[in-house]
């Protein structure tokens, strides 16, 4: 069994999560986990690398069986190799997507509060964003989203695509087959193709279950790119290979098309990662890994509820991802700015999530239980000092 409680030491490698602060604030604010990727990975890449050559690769239909098996093997889905196309990165796809479908006067849709990416592909393809804002519910200090189904039939109309975050980032939700069907089924009435970000979906915690978008039905497969990747869930983030899965043949060749006029170079050591990631020779860590972080959720959900009051929390079904909402508590602005500033933790600021989202903060829990309990500590003791 691995013990995620022992954490390599990040600081004096180039690592963004724990160098873009001073080293005495505690990062837990980028979506990377500090722990060590699986054996069966490491020694791929250590066979790669004692082999000499980095060169230039491409994925062949070889790789891609590999893909639609791993799709098979965990949920049944039955993907054409043919489906699949190559990508850099998750984020790539879904702004390759946004140029195949969106125009000037045809943008995009999305459901806030969402990962900060999803706003950022406003200004870097040049379409306009809509938002359709997720219904939150609170009940004591736990606060949980559902979806707005007024909200999300106003905002596709007209629409290039719907961007849909599952399982969702930053509130940790798995959307329920109804949800995911009452969706679909307003994206088809108004001829709306879904782009499906589906790159924490092996991150399940506590026995929570995931059934990607596309697999629900033919007719919804085929309004569908879902993007996967081995990158969050193995932790390689930083070796750049994602997978477009495109079963619509039209929409295949003008995503594909669209891609060859970017730069389009996907990682070779990507590559032999998700070769041993999807394979499954990495379920046994797969597991442990979840184990850990559903602790780590349970331990920061208690200790919200225990030590920091007036404070929300939801309960993530998958995602190693907290959402804290500060907004009946006595921090006065951003509590990003707070935490930064009187408890030397850097979190990840609401607002770049939603605009309504100011008085809330991610906090990343893929990590060792003592730095996890060290971070908390200190934002308590931050907010202990200005309550009256």
């Amino acid at each position: 069994m691995t013990n995620f409680n022992i954490t390599p030491n990040r600081r004096k490698t180039l690592s963004l999560k724990w160098t873009a602060y001073d080293s005495d604030i505690l990062p837990m604010w980028l979506a990377d986990m500090d722990f060590s990727a699986p054996k069966v990975i490491l020694n791929a890449l250590h066979k790669q690398v004692d082999h000499g050559v980095l060169g230039y690769e491409i994925p062949g239909r070889a790789f891609y069986e590999v893909v639609s098996r791993r799709m098979d093997a965990l949920y049944g889905w039955k993907v054409d190799p043919d489906w699949v196309i190559y990508t850099p990165g998750v984020n790539n796809g879904y702004n390759i997507a946004a140029r195949v479908l969106c125009s000037s006067r045809k943008g995009y849709v999305i459901q806030t509060p969402v990962y900060n990416e999803f706003h950022e592909a406003e200004g870097k393809v040049g379409i306009p964003k809509r938002v359709a804002p997720l219904a939150m519910l609170t009940k004591g200090n736990r606060v949980r989203y559902e979806v707005d189904d007024d909200a999300l039939k106003k905002a596709v109309k007209g629409a290039g695509m719907f961007l849909l975050c599952h399982p969702h980032n930053p509130v940790g939700k798995i959307f329920s087959r109804a949800e995911l069907t009452r969706m679909a089924t307003i994206c088809i009435e108004n001829k709306v193709p879904i782009v499906s970000d589906e790159i924490h979906a092996e991150i399940l915690l506590g026995g929570a279950k995931f059934k990607p978008l596309a697999s629900l039905s033919k007719e919804i497969e085929n309004n569908t790119i879902t993007l996967v990747s081995a990158s969050k869930a193995c932790n390689v983030p930083g070796l750049s290979a994602a997978f477009a899965i495109v079963p619509n043949e039209e929409l295949r060749k003008r995503f594909f098309a669209a891609a060859l006029g970017m730069s389009y170079e996907v990682s070779s050591p990507g590559l032999t990662a998700t070769h041993a990631a999807f394979s499954g020779r990495a379920d046994a860590w797969l597991n442990d890994l979840r184990r850990h972080l559903t602790a780590n959720r349970d331990f920061l959900v208690d200790y919200v509820t225990r030590f920091m009051p007036n404070v929300r929390t939801t309960v993530p079904d998958a995602t190693y991802l907290g959402w804290l909402d500060f907004t009946q508590t006595a921090i006065y602005g951003s509590p990003f700015e707070f935490f930064l500033s009187k408890a030397k933790v850097a979190l990840s600021d609401g607002k770049k999530f939603g605009s309504q989202s100011a008085g809330f903060a991610r906090i990343n829990f893929g990590t060792s239980r003592k730095i996890l309990k060290e971070g908390l500590d200190k934002m308590r003791k931050a907010m202990f000092s200005i309550q009256g």
